[in-house]
């Protein structure tokens, strides 16, 4: 079976590729914009399952598909969760959101091997997906969080919290009156619980609320810097390979 991924950021491609090499799927190739996509359709066999990434760094993946028709079996790889995802799984074998967990990878995997070879008769429509991704379902993103402080509970809005931190194993809400509190949560289950639009995770360390931002500075080794407007305890780094995401984010 040919395995193809296309995901622009090629740290997750090879995380990927290392959870499908676990599952017993060898990947054949790895592609990471859609021009790069349309040149290597063009000239190769096309192959069994594609991962597929939506946005990609030179646009929307379903551009490769305006310019090549596509037989192989799709599995959405995508972090664009307030989208109409049961949309995609009514057209595609299966979706993974972003962080991709290994268990429903593998259920992913599964469905395809049961659904085969009907799954290679399976035609996305791109027009109509594209439609859903100018049109997202409203989602109910956390409004506020709960943190014990002595024998009293705080509550504390999300539009208060200009980042989360972590530090020593705990995870931090740092706040505009300039505190910090502990949380019972981690960064990565804060990644479905925060809105995307308000929300950024610049690094493994750091969550930026976009409207604590008050300076953005060139750093070393094409990184930027971040000026927040209270937080002032460790300099705020954005990690490299977040740069060009972030920047998305930012327009």
């Amino acid at each position: 079976m040919k395995v193809l991924i296309i995901e622009d950021e090629k740290p997750s491609a090879r995380r990927l590729q290392r959870m499908l090499e676990k599952v017993g799927l060898t990947v054949n190739k790895m592609l990471h914009s859609v021009e790069e996509s349309i040149h290597w359709f063009e000239n190769n066999e096309h192959p069994d399952l594609i991962f597929l990434d939506i946005q990609l760094s030179d646009g929307l993946s379903f551009e490769i598909f305006d310019s090549i028709e596509i037989k192989s079996s799709i599995i959405f790889t995508t972090a664009f969760d307030e989208y109409a995802l049961q949309a995609f799984k009514l057209n595609s074998i299966d979706y993974l959101l972003k962080p991709i967990d290994e268990d429903e990878l593998l259920v992913a995997v599964d469905k395809y091997k049961e659904l085969k070879p009907q799954a290679s008769n399976v035609q996305l429509n791109f027009d109509d997906i594209k439609k859903l991704l100018g049109n997202p379902i409203e989602r109910e993103y956390k409004k506020r969080f709960t943190t014990k402080i002595g024998q009293h509970l705080k509550m504390i809005s999300v539009d208060e919290i200009e980042c989360f931190y972590s530090e020593n194993k705990g995870t931090y809400a740092h706040t505009t009156n300039g505190r910090s509190y502990l949380l019972d949560t981690t960064l990565e289950h804060l990644e479905q619980e925060l809105s995307p639009k308000l929300f950024f995770r610049i690094s493994r360390k750091y969550y930026i609320n976009i409207n604590a931002i008050k300076d953005i500075i060139s750093y070393t080794n094409s990184r930027l810097e971040l000026k927040l407007n209270s937080y002032s305890e460790q300099e705020v780094i954005v990690a490299r390979e977040r740069v060009k995401d972030f920047k998305l984010w930012l327009e």
